[in-house]
């Protein structure tokens, strides 16, 4: 895949139809974290409560649904601060030190040597093949990422798994965290630098800040028709509560929900911003 990919189209969408961009975050959509950050997760909870509590799926959930713990280092602390608030100790009496849980969740997930990674990043599924998006450049769709997580995580996968060569990708780093839209609104500026038509552009997300996040850039940047679409993580899928998480990412503003991100074809990209613009 040549450096030029994602600027060498051929459109085969209707030249009367405004510009379309596909903007994907990482975790939950490209790849599946559910063994490698929400077990960072999870370790990291265990740890800093002296083995005394360790979040289930469900408690990790229930926590994200509130649409603004998507850093999983802030989320760690969060869920460390609850579980001791409810055995009736107030947070502001606890001594936890947030760069130290940081380095304790990132000896998980990266491993402990920061040269050479063995840790969870290392055993993470793909959900996404670098041939879907081939397709979607052939059919004239500009494609990028927004991820919460940090720029070397992100370009792992990219860069290394995938094998994409400089793709758009606003990271951790480059912007506030989400349901904040200013990632989402660069990534598109990235995509396209003298963007000033009407486009319609879809984010691909997994939670409810994400579908959060495409609110308010439909906010902040009225003119364009921005479309949320909602990926169910793969730890969700074969349980009970498949179709409450698909609602609550309804909820929050996704317009249509899949299992994988690949099911989007071109076509049915299509035919869903025809529907809602």
């Amino acid at each position: 895949m040549t450096d030029q990919l994602n600027q060498q189209l051929t459109p085969a969408m209707s030249d009367k139809m405004p510009s379309i961009y596909a903007i994907f975050d990482i975790d939950g959509v490209v790849r599946d974290v559910g063994g490698s950050y929400r077990r960072a997760l999870a370790d990291t909870v265990e740890q800093f409560t002296q083995g005394a509590y360790r979040p289930t799926q469900l408690d990790i959930d229930k926590l994200k649904s509130e649409g603004i713990w998507n850093n999983d280092w802030e989320a760690s602390q969060e869920l460390i601060y609850r579980y001791f608030e409810a055995q009736g100790q107030p947070r502001s009496h606890l001594q936890l030190d947030y760069q130290t849980i940081v380095a304790f969740f990132q000896s998980r997930y990266r491993g402990t040597d920061p040269q050479n990674w063995t840790g969870y990043i290392c055993d993470e599924p793909l959900l996404l093949q670098a041939s879907y998006l081939e397709n979607l450049t052939a059919s004239g769709i500009l494609w990028g990422f927004f991820s919460g997580a940090t720029r070397a995580s992100a370009a792992y996968v990219l860069e290394k798994r995938l094998n994409l060569r400089s793709p758009v990708l606003i990271a951790m780093e480059d912007a506030p965290g989400k349901p904040d839209p200013t990632g989402l609104i660069a990534t598109l500026h990235q995509l396209n630098p003298n963007l000033d038509k009407i486009a319609n552009i879809l984010y691909m997300g997994d939670t409810v800040a994400d579908m959060y996040t495409v609110e308010k850039a439909s906010t902040l940047q009225p003119q364009h028709n921005w479309i949320g679409v909602g990926i169910l993580p793969p730890h969700v899928q074969e349980t009970p509560r498949r179709d409450q998480y698909a609602e609550t990412l309804k909820a929050a503003g996704a317009a249509v929900v899949f299992d994988n991100v690949q099911e989007l074809t071109p076509a049915q990209i299509e035919q869903l911003v025809l529907k809602l613009s």
